[in-house]
């Protein structure tokens, strides 16, 4: 069974941070592109990171891309997402999708991937 996995969410206070993790279980992640994007109660899906299979390719939205660092352990089989200085308009669950492709990723790919690949979810709430 192919499954993906989220966790690390939780309670953080503005400005911490949070490490979140993606496990791929029944295949292998190296060969897939890893989005992550959250949803928030009553908003649009958001994405927020592309982590492309290839060495050092990846992507963000601009309103991430200075606090949010995607990587990929592919002996772990899993991918991370990294976010600091975490603001109140953070607070949503956050979802790892994964696609297979070997493309290095862009904005075309971080705002069109297709998410029907994904995990259940981790929720974030930042707030103090």
């Amino acid at each position: 069974q192919l499954q993906l996995v989220e966790s690390g969410g939780g309670l953080v206070q503005p400005g911490g941070s949070l490490r979140l993790s993606c496990v791929a279980s029944g295949f292998s992640l190296d060969e897939y592109v890893i989005i992550w994007f959250r949803q928030a109660p009553g908003q649009e899906r958001e994405r927020a990171a592309c982590i492309s299979p290839r060495p050092r390719s990846t992507y963000y939205a601009d309103s991430m891309k200075d606090r949010f660092t995607g990587s990929r352990d592919n002996a772990r089989n899993t991918a991370y997402l990294q976010m600091n200085n975490l603001k109140p308009e953070d607070t949503a669950i956050y979802y790892c999708a994964a696609l297979k492709l070997d493309y290095y990723c862009s904005d075309y790919l971080l705002r069109t991937g297709n998410l029907d690949f994904r995990g259940q979810g981790t929720q974030v709430t930042v707030s103090s």
